[in-house]
């Protein structure tokens, strides 16, 4: 276990090494236009993946614009869903501020969220208003937080609203961990007051596993709440529904 852990941590380090290097490059060269900085935060989450050894299974269409909303159970979410697509994320602002990861999220394109700051929320509303004529998706994980995968906790409506604006189409994704050696999906989420950290050696410490994305039929909604409560209850069917898949 300790051997496995050690050498995916190696691997781990050695890509998102190499991946700074390639921003400075990219940097040194000029801008980059937001679609082509989503295609490089793709290239950057498939390395991380197979750096980690794990593979992500997809089912359904991934989509090619509009708003992506998902469950959340950790950052593990982040990279499968921008190894499988390119997009832009949604995310708290602490992460902006993370060591090396948080280079990478900038990079990308990602959209950071100050909770703490109301006007943080108009100017995120305002920049996905801005991004949604992109041929690029902008994800963001409506429960505001990550869970232990029980169940799908209450969505938060206010980000839907830009979507229904301007009669965007709002895509439905589900994720979710399918552990090997009788573990449970639970151990690998990452949430309530649990270190990142020691939870990222406990996840390189971890038998393989795979991570399942399903992905919905994009629909157009007359108004937030209904795109959110039908967005909910859509994800939890999809939850449920992949939960008794023979693996």
């Amino acid at each position: 276990m300790i051997f496995r852990a050690l050498w995916r941590a190696v691997a781990l380090v050695w890509v998102v090494g190499c991946s700074c290097l390639r921003l400075m490059l990219f940097r040194l060269s000029g801008p980059m236009d937001l679609e082509s900085r989503a295609l490089w935060m793709q290239s950057i989450c498939k390395r991380v993946l197979s750096a980690m050894g794990i593979p992500v299974r997809v089912t359904g269409r991934p989509p090619d614009r509009g708003l992506l909303v998902s469950n959340h159970l950790s950052y593990l979410d982040i990279l499968a869903y921008g190894a499988v697509l390119p997009c832009f994320f949604v995310s708290k602002a602490e992460i902006a501020r993370w060591p090396f990861f948080g280079a990478l999220a900038r990079a990308g394109g990602t959209i950071f969220l100050n909770r703490a700051r109301r006007a943080s929320t108009e100017q995120v509303a305002a920049t996905i208003s801005q991004r949604l004529p992109l041929r690029v998706p902008i994800l963001f994980f409506p429960e505001g937080t990550s869970s232990d995968g029980a169940h799908v906790m209450a969505f938060h409506p206010r980000f839907f609203e830009p979507a229904v604006v301007a009669s965007a189409p709002v895509t439905a994704a589900a994720v979710r961990y399918i552990p090997q050696g009788g573990s449970q999906e639970r151990e690998l989420c990452w949430y309530g007051d649990a270190a990142f950290l020691p939870h990222l050696w406990r996840t390189l410490c971890s038998p393989k596993f795979n991570i399942e994305v399903s992905f919905g039929q994009p629909k157009i909604y007359p108004n937030r709440r209904i795109a959110s409560s039908t967005a909910h209850a859509e994800i939890a069917a999809m939850r449920k529904a992949a939960a008794h898949l023979p693996q």
